[in-house]
């Protein structure tokens, strides 16, 4: 896309989710769930509403914008080698694989990677790329439905006494401790890869994150295809009904969602709908945070104070993987192991630092360069020929 076309709110969307999921995976430790002893007293409450108010705004949020993002991306770049009468779809399924490898590599360092997780599910583009705009919306709805789920809450239904496992991930998501809490690397990589990417992968389906993502991958190409992020009037008003909308949605599902495991007694029954409501409701607030995020940036007084995170944003692979990297040398134990000693405050603060710096060194880069390096080497690799 030459700099003149690029749709700068989008890259200032994406920004604003690597800052929220730099924030997040702070707080977890990089997926290493463990809470300090000898913290002070006074301090684990803050603690508690630190965590509770990330995960609130960003969690299962900040992902799914991504998801979206890396739809209308598979847009522009399609429709741009339409336009030069190419078919993108082979290409595309290539840019996939690089993709998993570079997701693979993050992996080593943090098994909680999402990248590998769209280079998969990516490949539901292809086949809906051709599809007319009302039939890819029928089939992004109906894999929002989460239709697996509801076989289980009919299931439910007819057997409500059925004694439900614990997810086959949480064995797997047990065991991080054995190499985590180690100070070898080499470990720490092999476990991570073993075993943290195969419960990650796991809980992916568990977690009804293969539906929703295949929907909102969809549901990204449709924005593309509708040229909803051009700044315009008309754009200006659907991003104004999406957010009341989705604001007046979201409330209801977050009481259901709250409250579905005391009003329904079979865990047959209320799992499974649990589960539904609340991708329903995370998706609602995802809706909201995009709606408003894309508003904001339209108007004068806040479009230059959010520009701020389009370089994050335009290097976001390259700014993801660094975060891993980093991430997991401060608070594994080949690192500093500060997973030992921070609690949600403390990581908060080092995420904000952390976050600071990366945006130094984003807006240094990209202001000599096109690209972020990893995506210089994404960009030249799929377009790599073998002619001579």
């Amino acid at each position: 896309m030459s700099e003149s076309s690029r749709l700068h709110v989008v890259d200032a969307l994406r920004g604003f989710a690597i800052v929220s999921i730099m924030l997040l995976h702070n707080i977890e430790h990089f997926d290493y769930y463990f809470t300090p002893e000898g913290l002070p007293a006074w301090l684990k409450p803050i603690d508690q509403g630190i965590w509770d108010t990330l995960f609130f705004l960003f969690g299962g949020k900040s992902y799914a914008i991504f998801a979206l993002l890396f739809g209308l991306t598979f847009f522009i770049q399609n429709d741009n080698q339409a336009k030069k009468n190419k078919d993108f779809r082979l290409r595309f399924a290539w840019r996939l694989l690089l993709l998993l490898g570079f997701g693979l590599i993050n992996s080593a360092f943090y098994q909680g990677d999402i990248l590998t997780i769209y280079a998969i599910i990516g490949f539901v583009l292809i086949p809906v790329a051709k599809l007319n705009n009302k039939t890819v919306f029928i089939i992004a709805m109906l894999l929002m439905l989460q239709p697996y789920e509801w076989f289980n809450v009919i299931r439910g239904l007819q057997h409500p006494e059925m004694q439900m496992t614990d997810p086959t991930s949480w064995a797997l998501f047990g065991k991080m401790g054995e190499y985590i809490q180690g100070d070898s690397i080499v470990d720490t990589w092999t476990g991570n890869l073993m075993n943290g990417k195969v419960a990650v992968l796991l809980w992916t389906w568990e977690a009804g994150r293969v539906f929703q993502t295949a929907s909102l991958l969809m549901l990204g190409m449709l924005a593309g295809r509708k040229a909803l992020f051009v700044n315009s009037p008309e754009n200006s008003k659907f991003w104004l009904r999406t957010l009341l909308v989705a604001a007046l949605l979201f409330v209801p599902l977050f009481i259901v969602k709250s409250n579905v495991t005391e009003w329904v007694s079979s865990v047959a029954i209320h799992r499974p709908l649990a589960l539904i409501v609340q991708s329903w409701s995370n998706m609602a607030f995802m809706f909201v945070l995009v709606s408003g995020f894309t508003l904001l940036y339209q108007s004068r007084a806040l479009h230059k104070t959010l520009d701020v995170l389009s370089p994050f944003g335009r290097m976001s692979m390259s700014n993801y993987i660094m975060q891993s990297i980093i991430g997991s040398f401060i608070y594994y134990g080949f690192g500093l192991g500060l997973y030992k000693y921070t609690g949600a405050t403390y990581c908060l603060f080092i995420g904000v630092v952390l976050a600071v710096l990366q945006g130094i060194f984003s807006t240094y880069w990209m202001n000599h360069h096109r690209q972020g390096p990893l995506e210089t080497i994404w960009h030249k690799l799929t377009w790599i020929s073998l002619k001579k």
